[in-house]
């Protein structure tokens, strides 16, 4: 059974950086997608940055130039590099992995609040 779990949220000024982790516990094939996602109060929960497991990034166009996905296949642990934080950031993060069957499997999520 896959497991992700988030960790460095947290309340930032913005202009100010933070870095999030998901440490993914369980046996997963390779061909899958690790990303992340993120939900605002109020809004639709949307996508931030993906990486395949070949190392292919995609980010949305908010972010980009801004946040850096990356991971750590040794340690199975993906990061969020997030910098220039803007409170339009501030939302609930999600770790979000699919697998090559296409199924999903999601953390808790981990809270980033950047203050104006």
């Amino acid at each position: 059974q896959v497991r992700l779990v988030e960790s460095g949220g947290g309340l930032v000024q913005a202009g100010g950086s933070l870095r999030l982790s998901c440490a993914r516990s369980g046996s997963i094939f390779t061909g899958h997608t690790m990303g992340w996602y993120r939900q605002a109060p109020g809004k639709q929960r949307e996508l931030v940055a993906t990486i395949t497991s070949s190392g292919s990034t995609n980010y949305a166009g908010s972010v980009k130039g801004r946040f850096t996905i990356s991971r750590d296949n040794a340690k199975n642990t993906m990061y969020l590099q997030m910098n220039s934080l803007k409170p339009e950031d501030t939302a609930v993060y999600y770790c979000n992995l699919e697998d090559s069957y296409r199924l999903n499997y999601w953390g808790q999520g981990t809270q980033v609040t950047v203050s104006s």
